[in-house]
């Protein structure tokens, strides 16, 4: 990669930030969300699925935002004394919904959270959601390097606020094109500084979830390409 301000070390557990461009990186994700949350399409397909199974629009667009409108409280928050896990075993070792399937529990209780964040519609998420980014926008770069963040209902343990926020951005980017698709509008077009550190956390989950082999002949080979090397 060249250029992106990000470097990525799962085996070694550890991530190299430069310039805080990653805060900035998330920053652009959720002004971006928002403005796709504003389209007249999601609104009117409030109610309706989506692309993803037993989500509504609605409840997709509530996920979507729940990444950005988790973080104030999260900040408010003592700064926690729990242990900070790296982002290599938070991935293989906590995440719990990777490897639960749709029906899974954790996948059912994080899909009634969408829908419970979106109910009160469209137009009151929309005006939340603006709200927390110009906050984030504000109040994001004055948090310290290594500040921990913890999630009360992941576990008795914490993660590098730059860590989670890289975690949120894979969740914007992706669960952006599940909105954007639901709706029949084009996917957003995120700059490379925004998909690169998540297409490279991405393949590294891929490596997870294949192993190896199969992530270079998915990237590689088309004749001999696995069916699939999705890493989420």
């Amino acid at each position: 990669m060249t250029d992106v301000g990000v470097g990525v070390d799962l085996d070694g557990g550890t991530w190299n930030w430069r310039g805080g461009r990653i805060r900035e990186a998330f920053l652009e994700a959720a002004e971006t969300v928002a403005a796709l949350l504003a389209e007249p399409a999601v609104a009117a397909a409030w109610e309706k699925p989506s692309a993803l199974r037993d989500f509504s629009v609605g409840g997709l667009a509530g996920h979507v935002a729940w990444q950005e409108l988790a973080l104030p409280e999260l900040l408010a928050e003592p700064v926690p004394t729990e242990p900070v896990v790296s982002l290599r075993e938070y991935y293989l070792e906590r995440v719990t919904w990777l490897d639960a399937g749709v029906d899974g529990a954790v996948n059912v209780r994080i899909r009634k959270g969408g829908e419970a964040t979106a109910v009160d519609g469209h137009e009151a998420l929309l005006a939340r959601v603006r709200d927390v980014v110009g906050r984030l926008r504000a109040e994001l770069h004055t948090e310290s390097a290594g500040r921990p963040i913890r999630m009360t209902s992941w576990g008795d343990w914490s993660l590098d606020l730059d860590d989670f926020l890289l975690t949120r951005l894979l969740e914007l980017v992706v669960h952006a094109d599940d909105l954007a698709h639901s709706v029949a509008l084009p996917t957003p077009a995120f700059p490379e500084h925004v998909t690169a550190p998540v297409i490279e956390l991405l393949s590294r989950l891929a490596v997870r979830r294949h192993g190896p082999v199969a992530v270079i002949r998915g990237l590689a080979r088309t004749e001999r390409a696995p069916a699939s090397i999705a890493g989420i």
